[in-house]
């Protein structure tokens, strides 16, 4: 994985980290990270959306492991008009799922191997034959579902992981749990040079759910259109209202966007 990138500016929203990158720049800093990885230290890239960083604020372990993540991409707009108010220079957000294609597709350029973990069963199984088939050359070395917490078998997911010999560790649990995660057991993940959170990616790429159009996308209602076709995400949707709320709460006392609650 050759190729550097320099650190990007890292801001702090209400306490959790957020840097300041472009699609490409993100990509080529991810990529950077994964050549520069210690043994047994993989890159962890996240992706602060309003979600995460309310949940941060009651969660002082998931605060801690965000702290440490070493790409933190602003996922969703919320968190880039966060930044825009602390005068940061987002020209927009970078989706996670069109990240982890990103990577998907840099990996098969360079034969890099994958491990998808997340989701259930039969979606994951469908998300890595997509991805074969939408990424020529892709070495899929390993998939398996995200229930192994229920069935006690967590240890024996993170064994299954190391043994792959996969490079890039993609992991759809939702947050905290995929951040949390992979807190526990960097540590843990074999060959893993990079790892990242990716949420309901899966479902995406496996085809059984859909992003908004790209004009819903680009006017930054694309939290909108998921609620009227989910509506049953009405409780996961109040995290944008409370979020916008509590930067406004914050910046009230001077530049609060930069430093921690």
């Amino acid at each position: 994985m050759p190729g550097t990138a320099r650190a990007p500016r890292r801001i702090q929203i209400l306490g959790v980290p957020v840097d300041v990158v472009s699609p490409d720049e993100a990509l080529r800093r991810a990529w950077s990270l994964a050549d520069r990885a210690a043994p047994g230290r993989p890159a962890l890239v996240f992706t602060p959306n309003p979600e995460l960083v309310m949940r941060a604020q009651t969660d002082a372990q998931l605060r801690a492991v965000a702290g440490e993540a070493d790409l933190c991409l602003p996922d969703g707009v919320g968190v880039v008009w966060a930044a825009r108010r602390e005068g940061a220079g987002i020209a927009g957000p970078v989706p996670g799922v069109e990240f982890m294609h990103s990577l998907l597709a840099r990996a098969a350029a360079e034969g890099r191997s994958v491990y998808l973990l997340g989701a259930r069963p039969e979606v994951v199984a469908e998300a890595a034959a997509r991805a074969r088939s939408l990424f020529p050359g892709l070495r899929v070395a390993g998939a398996a579902d995200g229930y192994f917490a229920a069935r006690g078998g967590e240890a024996e997911a993170v064994r299954a992981v190391a043994a792959s010999g996969a490079e890039l560790l993609f992991v759809g649990m939702g947050v905290p749990a995929q951040e949390l995660f992979l807190g526990r057991h960097r540590g843990d993940l074999g060959a893993v040079r990079l790892a990242m959170g990716v949420g309901g990616s899966f479902d995406v790429l496996a085809g059984v759910r859909f992003r908004a159009p790209a004009v819903v996308r680009r006017a930054g209602l694309e939290w909108l259109w998921r609620l009227l076709r989910e509506p049953w995400r009405w409780r996961r949707q109040l995290a944008l209202p409370r979020f916008v709320a509590a930067v406004l709460r914050a910046g009230s006392g001077g530049n609060a966007g930069d430093r921690a609650p």
